[in-house]
C-alpha cells in the first residue's frame, strides 16, 4: 500500500521561505514520477510542479516557476518543494502525489488525474 505524507507547512509573512517535505513508503520509490498540488478554498486543485523517477526533469506552474524548486532524495524516499519569496495567493493546502512510470516515459504529467496516489496535505498561510 502506498501512502503519502506531507508536512512544512506553516504560517508565515510574504516574502519568507518554506520548504515541505512528503514521504513515500510502499512501492518502489524510484519508478515514481512525483507532484505537488494546492487547493485554496473554494478553488480546484492545481498544479504546482513535479519531478521525473530520475530527478533530472521538473516542470512547473508559471505562477511560480523562478520562486519554487522541486526535488526529491530517493535514498530517504521524499519528495521536496521548496517555496521562497511567498505571497499571499500561494496560501493554500499543499498535496503531493505519485505515479509509477516507466523509465523511457517523458509525458508531462500535470494534471490531477496523472496521479494515482495522494497525500492528506498540509497547509500553508502567507499573510500580507
Amino acid at each position: 500500500q502506498v501512502q503519502l505524507v506531507e508536512s512544512g507547512g506553516r504560517s508565515l509573512p510574504a516574502g519568507g521561505s518554506l520548504r515541505l517535505s512528503c514521504v513515500v513508503s510502499g512501492g518502489t520509490f524510484s519508478r515514481y514520477a512525483l507532484g505537488w498540488f494546492r487547493q485554496a478554498p473554494g478553488k480546484e486543485r492545481e498544479f504546482v510542479a513535479r519531478i521525473s523517477r530520475s530527478g533530472g526533469d521538473t516542470y512547473y506552474a508559471d505562477s511560480v516557476k523562478g520562486r519554487f524548486i522541486v526535488s526529491r532524495d530517493n535514498d530517504k524516499r521524499t519528495v521536496y518543494l521548496q517555496m521562497n519569496s511567498l505571497k499571499s495567493e500561494d496560501t493554500a493546502a499543499y498535496y503531493c502525489a505519485a505515479r509509477p512510470t516507466i523509465l523511457s516515459d517523458i509525458t508531462n504529467y500535470i494534471r490531477t488525474d496523472d496521479f494515482h496516489f495522494w497525500g492528506q496535505g498540509t497547509q500553508v498561510t502567507v499573510s500580507s
